[in-house]
């Protein structure tokens, strides 16, 4: 298993350095967050995401780096297409690439005027990872969609990573039509649904029937990451490492510390970060 940080707080330069600090103290990965203008406890000061990550990378050396999560219903996929290999050639191919259909009490959602309905986002989303993977490519690509149209262009340079960077996608079990947009790429951050459609808990043994379903439907080659996210204690490594332990064991292949609500100021994070991941061997 591989463990990754997300860092919800700080000013950019702030942010960079606990990357640093991430990278040192042996995680894997660090993570931001995108988001327009949401409400507490996820809001408050706001930074662009790929100015950010742009920093943390240029503080970094090894370490994973991506947003949790971008919604490419809002964005430009031609846009993102060269932001995201642009960051990949400044990490030399460090890049993940977390997508999802989007938070709606982002007020970059309806209150500017984007698409709202969850099919509409889906479609989009579909249409721009077939455009990013595209343009990626490096060779003339041309689209023709619902949404999206383009006569054939060439985006050069490529991105560091070949084929492409890791897609890791969103998806909903049990719902076969948002598992297959996941198993199309290269990992899912689930969403459990219960049986009334609410979300359930993430429990070790939902990850294990989620690891069987994709080992049974996956169909593309090379490999694919099933990612949990929580939170573990800092002042105890062994209670750490046993909440992080059954995952692993279901079948995830990362495990990312998220501390999304308080204690989560730059003291808090900091002293999580130093204790290093909750390394079950």
């Amino acid at each position: 298993m591989q463990y990754g940080f997300v860092i919800p707080k700080g000013d950019p330069r702030t942010v960079a350095e606990l990357a640093h600090e991430l990278e040192e103290a042996g995680w894997d990965g660090a993570f931001y967050w995108d988001g327009m203008s949401l409400p507490a406890p996820f809001g408050g000061d706001t930074y662009d995401p790929w100015v950010v990550m742009a920093a943390m990378a240029m503080r970094t050396e090894r370490v994973r780096l991506g947003a949790i999560v971008t919604p490419p219903s809002r964005r430009r996929p031609w846009k993102l297409a060269r932001e995201t290999m642009t960051l990949d050639r400044l990490s030399n191919g460090r890049l993940v690439v977390p997508v999802g259909l989007g938070a709606l009490d982002d007020q970059g959602f309806a209150n500017v005027g984007e698409a709202t309905d969850r099919a509409t986002r889906a479609a989009l989303l579909d249409e721009s990872l077939q455009i990013l993977t595209g343009l990626w490519s490096g060779e003339p690509f041309a689209f023709q969609g619902n949404h999206y149209r383009f006569d054939a262009m060439t985006f050069q340079p490529t991105p560091v990573q070949r084929p492409r960077p890791p897609i890791w996608v969103v998806a909903a079990w049990p719902r076969p039509k948002s598992l297959a947009r996941a198993l199309r790429y290269d990992g899912i951050l689930p969403n459990f649904l219960g049986p009334d459609g609410s979300f359930a808990e993430g429990t070790p043994e939902r990850y294990a029937e989620l690891a069987a379903y994709v080992a049974e439907h996956r169909k593309a080659s090379g490999p694919f990451d099933i990612i949990v996210d929580g939170v573990t204690p800092a002042d105890d490594p062994e209670a750490a490492a046993a909440k992080v332990r059954p995952f692993a064991e279901a079948g995830g292949t990362w495990w990312i510390e998220s501390p999304w609500t308080p204690p989560n100021e730059v003291a808090d994070l900091r002293r999580r970060i130093a204790a290093g991941p909750p390394r079950i061997a």
